[in-house]
């Protein structure tokens, strides 16, 4: 056993993979991915930047969508849902196995969406339709606007990956959305065991913003906090999900057949040199969890990461840290709120590039 089967096997941690190409799938190297733990796949618009745009892997379908008088966008989209489509079908024998517990491969929609919910709504009923496969997990960002998108796509039992969560405020606000989802849905005589859903948090990232203004406060007391914040507010996004799902509301639901809404840590590369490159697993794994991880993080993980159950470890501790922030001076709401907009921000902007590089190629291919 290696360790990301030991991750799940050991742990009930979920390893998947946080990256998607073409050339995966045409290789087969995400099937051998697959074969050595993985469990699910996670995109996001940089993802497709980088894979499409770096890649001669799509010049063949482009050449032949354009000819077709295809839309650049529609082709860009019809390129990604090819390419999820056939994730899916790799994946699939994971779901089955695991009775819809994984296998799963998330497409997120636009991220020009990110601050409207009607369209977002759309956007997510129409991926769900075009693919309409059963471990398919369409991303809704947890914008103040996509809070009320999450809860009706959930009440209409489309699953959910719920990205960008940087606060606890916020993944409290998720997880009533998929709470209430769910009741929405069994009202109307729906069945909650077919949705499923995980609420993605993002961790190095806090650390990359709260150690540069603890830097810039720059006294004893706050140069000690560096490193610490990230692990600390996953932590204590573990004890709310272990609180908000149990007890009786939870089991009412339970009752019906629903689904735990499993925490996903994300951003799970250390972006400092000076940290370990495998903190952000070491320290995040627990049962019901599932963490998302480039190649690189993966292949320290399985070289030297450490096997061992962390997330629930001395959870006043990390309480501690959350309350030394504030202290400070540090206001972690005020963190999340640029990390957010940040991320939509950098996600539109790849989303935009790509889709200027490809109608440049669709203008020399009319040329030509």
């Amino acid at each position: 056993m290696n360790q990301l089967e030991g991750l799940f096997s050991e742990f009930g941690q979920s390893p998947w993979l946080d990256n998607l190409k073409r050339g995966y799938l045409t290789s087969g190297e995400l099937s051998a991915k697959v074969s050595d733990g993985i469990r699910g796949i996670t995109s996001n618009p940089t993802i497709f930047q980088k894979a499409i745009q770096g890649q001669a892997d799509y010049d063949d379908q482009f050449g032949l969508l354009i000819a077709g008088r295809a839309s650049v966008d529609d082709s860009y989209w019809e390129m990604v849902i090819d390419d999820i489509v056939a994730a899916l079908g790799v994946l699939r024998p994971v779901y089955d196995d695991s009775g819809g517990g994984d296998g799963f491969v998330s497409l997120e929609v636009s991220p020009e969406l990110a601050r409207d919910t009607a369209a977002t709504v759309a956007a997510a009923r129409n991926i769900h339709g075009r693919i309409n496969q059963p471990n398919l997990l369409v991303k809704i960002p947890a914008t103040s606007e996509g809070i009320p998108a999450i809860r009706q796509m959930i009440s209409e039992a489309c699953s959910i990956n719920v990205t960008l969560i940087f606060s606890l405020e916020r993944y409290e606000e998720v997880m009533e959305a998929y709470l209430s989802g769910l009741e929405t849905l069994i009202e109307g005589g729906g069945d909650p065991s077919q949705v499923h859903s995980v609420a993605s948090f993002f961790v190095s990232r806090v650390d990359v913003e709260v150690d540069r203004r603890l830097d810039a406060i720059a006294s004893p007391e706050a140069l000690a906090l560096r490193g610490k914040a990230a692990v600390a507010q996953a932590k204590c996004a573990y004890g709310r999900f272990s609180d908000r799902f149990s007890g009786p509301r939870w089991e009412a639901l339970a009752g019906q057949g629903a689904t735990l809404q499993r925490p996903l840590w994300a951003s799970t590369s250390t972006k400092n040199p000076a940290y370990r490159d495998t903190l952000y697993v070491d320290e995040l794994i627990g049962p019901h969890t599932v963490n998302t991880m480039p190649e690189v993080t993966i292949e320290a993980f399985a070289d030297h990461g450490t096997l061992a159950r962390t997330i629930d470890h001395a959870p006043e501790e990390a309480a501690a840290v959350l309350a030394q922030l504030e202290a400070i001076g540090l206001a972690m709401a005020d963190v999340a709120a640029v990390l957010e907009e940040e991320a939509v921000a950098s996600f539109s902007k790849s989303f935009d590039e790509l889709l200027t590089v490809l109608a440049a190629k669709a203008d020399e291919l009319a040329g030509g």
